[in-house]
């Protein structure tokens, strides 16, 4: 995801969160079809191929990132405004600092917050990474 900011800079990125309400197993890029570089408009074509992918994994759209080029990684009204899935997950990637910034949150009641999270190594569920 961070790759994927990095590369779309100085325009947002987007994406969908594959997983359960506990585990994100997979993030799949999506192409932003929106025309203005501050805003994002996930491609319904990959967000349709994502969800079908996900189901015949027995998995789900859990969620959705993007990436704030020019910000810090919270979620805008925007984003608030736009947000759809009730429940579902919100990563975003910041870039105005040195290092990337990712922060995770959860729709609840109408307002995001902030979610606490681990990486770990794909092959070992259990190594922090």
């Amino acid at each position: 995801m961070i790759a994927h900011a990095r590369e779309t800079a100085p325009a947002e990125c987007c994406g969908v969160l594959i997983g359960t309400r506990e585990t994100v197993t997979d993030a799949r890029r999506s192409r932003n079809l929106a025309g203005d570089p501050n805003r994002f408009l996930l491609d319904p074509k990959d967000h349709i191929a994502a969800r079908r992918e996900a189901r015949a994994q027995g998995l789900e759209v859990i969620g959705f990132y993007h990436s704030h080029p020019h910000s810090a990684p919270v979620p805008s009204a925007t984003d608030l405004a736009e947000a759809s899935y009730a429940d579902h997950l919100c990563l975003i990637v910041g870039l105005v600092g040195r290092q990337p910034i990712v922060q995770l949150f959860r729709l609840d009641g109408g307002v995001f917050r902030e979610e606490s999270w681990v990486v770990t190594d794909a092959t070992d569920p259990g190594a922090p990474v």
